[in-house]
């Protein structure tokens, strides 16, 4: 079976749709700025690995706004490939971006779009239709409407097939040996600055246990105590 074997970076592409203020704005399935920062890293992630990335868009100048800047400044010569549909499958130029990569052995697609319960599922659907594609579904890098919306939009997508991921099992997936150096760095740096309580670890474990300086840019002097005399 396929989905058997790993994400690999030559087995995998990505596509992010709809990363747009105003799709954002009807999220609520989860916080907004956690969304931000997860797909922000999963893009970080694709660039490390070369993974082809397409990013399309819906109606950006009449409704819905510019893709999140932070993806834009990670991936800044991807085409932004414009729709009029909510279905990414039904526009021609997604279809043929995704073929292209396809054609070259990468049938594993992962995808991170707003709304859950619209644009993701309906292209995940209609890609796997029409196609022998796989789609793996980051779940904590798209966003629904609601809780209810978000969950079960994805328990409908996981009946017909699709994957569910996290965007840093993305990433880790890629990696999957830290002996791989030319990508070692990279990723610590990624999970270092969007994974949370892991990226804190691998903070504390540089500076406190390696004593490596920290990746932080502050020139300001660090002050000694200096007791008050009335303490």
């Amino acid at each position: 079976m396929s989905k058997l074997e790993v994400l690999t970076p030559e087995n995998s592409q990505l596509i992010i749709i709809d990363h747009q203020p105003q799709m954002a704005f009807g999220v609520q399935s989860m916080d907004r700025q956690a969304l931000k920062n997860n797909v922000v890293g999963l893009a970080k992630a694709a660039k490390i690995f070369d993974i082809p990335t397409t990013i399309t868009t819906v109606e950006t100048s009449s409704f819905s706004g510019e893709t999140f800047p932070e993806i834009l400044n990670v991936l800044p010569e991807a085409p932004i490939l414009e729709r009029t549909s909510m279905n990414s499958w039904d526009d021609q130029n997604v279809r043929d971006s995704l073929a292209k990569n396809a054609a070259e052995g990468r049938k594993k697609i992962v995808v991170a779009g707003l709304w859950t319960e619209v644009c993701n599922l309906t292209f995940a659907l209609s890609a796997m239709k029409d196609t022998d594609y796989e789609i793996y579904m980051v779940a904590d890098a798209s966003g629904g409407t609601s809780v209810e919306a978000h969950q079960w939009a994805m328990e409908r997508m996981v009946q017909a097939g699709v994957v569910p991921v996290t965007w840093l099992q993305v990433l880790l997936e890629w990696q999957r040996d830290w002996a791989r150096k030319d990508t070692y760095d990279g990723t610590i740096a990624v999970v270092a600055e969007h994974a949370g309580a892991y990226g804190m670890g691998v903070d504390y474990a540089a500076t406190m246990v390696h004593k490596i300086a920290s990746r932080s840019l502050h020139k300001g002097k660090r002050m000694d105590p200096n007791p008050a005399k009335n303490a």
